[in-house]
Formats: C-alpha cells, structure tokens, sequence
C-alpha cells in the first residue's frame, strides 16, 4: 500500500472576517500526482503556502511523512520544494547564473548539480543568453530547475503552465510526467484549467470558496467525464442482467434511481434496444451522452456556489 506523504485535516485560514480555506482535509500519497483545482481565489495558492510554512493556519492541522509538529515540519520541508505564484529570476543574468545564485542561498555546496537540472528541464545548451530573452515556457521550466536543485522527494507547484502557449503546456507536462515516473517524486499541482492536467494528474482535488468539493482518482474522474450510454427501462435490473448476459458487456453501472450507464457498444444502440425488447424490457430512455471534462467541473462549482450563496442567504436572513 502506498505511504501517505502529506495528510491535512481540517486546515482553515481566515484573513480578517474572510475564510481563504475553510475546513478542508486530504491526503497525498507516496508517487502521486494530485492537482488541485479551483477558480481564481478558492484558495489553492493558501493551501500551498500553509504546506511550506509561508502561512500560518488559523486551525487544523498539518503532517508531512508523520510529522506535525514544529521541528518536524521543518525537516520534512527539507525534504519538498516549492514554486509558488511566478517563479523569480534575474533577467540579465543567464540560466546557470541564477541557479548558482539559488544554491548560496538554498546551502547547496555541489555546483555539478545545476547542470544535471538544466539538462533535466532542457535547458543545458541555453549558454550566454539572459533570462530576459527566454520564452514563458523557459522560464518556467527554469524555477523548476531551481525547485529541482535541493533534489525534493515532493514537489509543490502553483500554476506552473498559467498563461503558457500549447507546446510550452507540453513541454511542462512531458518534464513532470519524467520527474514523477524516472526520479519517483510526488507532486502537488494547481490550475483552474482542469484539462491542462487531465494527461498528467493521478489524482484530483476540487475546492471552490475554500472549501474542498471532492476528490476524484484519474479513473474516477475519467469514467464521470466519458461519453456514455443512458439507458432507463421498465425493469432496469433485468435489463443489466440482459446486457451482461446476452451482449457480453461488462462496462456499466447503476445509478441511484436504477438508470444504466454504459461505457461500450455505444454505436449498438438498435442491437441493444431489440436485445432489450426480445428479453422482455421496454426501453423507455435511451441515448449517448457526451461528456465534456470542462463542462464537469463548470457544473461542479456552480452546483457548489448555488450552495455557498444558499448558506450566505440563510445565514444573513438570521
């Protein structure tokens, strides 16, 4: 079983009469990729801080690789780096010249390490040219070099493709999916733009309001947002028992009022009616249904502010 990493429970922070985060709870495991996704101000970018020590919690609680308390948190930092908001850099000087000025500051006394991150994050044969002269892209493979330097077992990163181009999207993408795969590290990645991590991420996390909505595997989350087969009888148990029987499917589930879902065959929709009808059910709702992953989380976080705005009504008509 995988080990859990980072466990939080119940972490709240309010600023001023404000809750950024309000009573959210989690767990990464050990390997992971877990993105954490949100709109503009639900609080992703406070959960990070309050992982690294930047902020304080107003209540909850953090633990890292078993630890909770004060010194604790600070070895098992050690053992994680960070690129929070927009990674810094000196424009004027090159890619290996910031780096080197990153390990006096982070305590790095191997130097040969700058060139093994810039030839992970492809950035090796950049030479003499100034920062000022690299693309979005660059730069931000750059401050994951620079996050790389202390050789992290997790990474935490906010918004490392906001405001990239598609291949500088790819580019970042194809560099963390290695990290993860070639030197087992652990990361945390927020976006609003949930299909900017729908082809890396393990895992996901929702949060709106800074509240979290829900968690959802990537095999979760893909077979929630695949086009499916709906399928509503006059006898819904009979009819999946029929189609597991007679068409061999084993790609579906029932919903709560008994409707089917099917995720194969789905251009057989004549042969299963009749299959359906030959055996004794009537179909009485039939249809594909296509799905759309940004159309998923729209609804989630709207389903979720028509409930917070519910909440705010009846709490200022007390």
């Amino acid at each position: 079983m995988d080990k859990t990493v980072i466990s939080v429970q119940n972490l709240t922070k309010q600023f001023m009469k404000q809750k950024a985060v309000d009573n959210v709870s989690f767990s990464i495991r050990e390997g992971m990729i877990c993105g954490l996704i949100g709109p503009n101000g639900a609080g992703k970018t406070t959960i990070m801080k309050m992982l690294g020590g930047l902020v304080i919690p107003t209540a909850g609680t953090i633990e890292i690789y078993g630890g909770s308390g004060e010194k604790e948190l600070a070895h098992a930092r050690s053992r994680m780096s960070f690129m929070i908001e927009t990674p810094y850099a000196k424009e004027k000087m090159t890619a290996r010249e910031n780096l080197t000025k990153q390990c006096l500051q982070k305590g790095v006394p191997d130097t040969k390490r700058i060139d093994e991150v810039l030839k992970i994050v492809g950035l090796g044969d950049t030479g003499k040219k100034k920062v000022g002269n690299f693309s979005l892209g660059m730069r931000q493979r750059l401050g994951i070099a620079g996050a790389l330097l202390t050789k992290p077992e997790i990474m935490v990163l906010d918004e490392p493709v906001n405001g990239l181009d598609p291949e500088g999207i790819i580019e970042v993408r194809e560099l963390l999916l290695r990290l993860n795969r070639e030197n087992h590290i652990t990361i945390l990645i927020s976006s609003h733009i949930l299909s900017e991590l729908s082809q890396m991420c393990t895992d996901y996390m929702f949060i709106n309001n800074g509240k979290m909505i829900c968690f959802r595997s990537a095999e979760e989350l893909r077979k929630e947002c695949s086009d499916y087969f709906y399928i509503h009888t006059d006898n819904d148990p009979l009819a999946a028992a029929v189609l597991s029987e007679k068409l061999s499917v084993s790609q579906f589930d029932t919903d709560t009022d008994g409707s089917i879902r099917l995720w194969e065959r789905l251009d057989d929709i004549r042969l299963i009616s009749k299959t359906l009808y030959e055996n004794g059910v009537i179909p009485l709702s039939m249809y594909v249904h296509e799905a759309n992953l940004e159309q998923y989380y729209m609804n989630m976080v709207g389903d979720h502010d028509a409930e917070h705005n519910k909440i705010s009504d009846l709490h200022n008509e007390a």
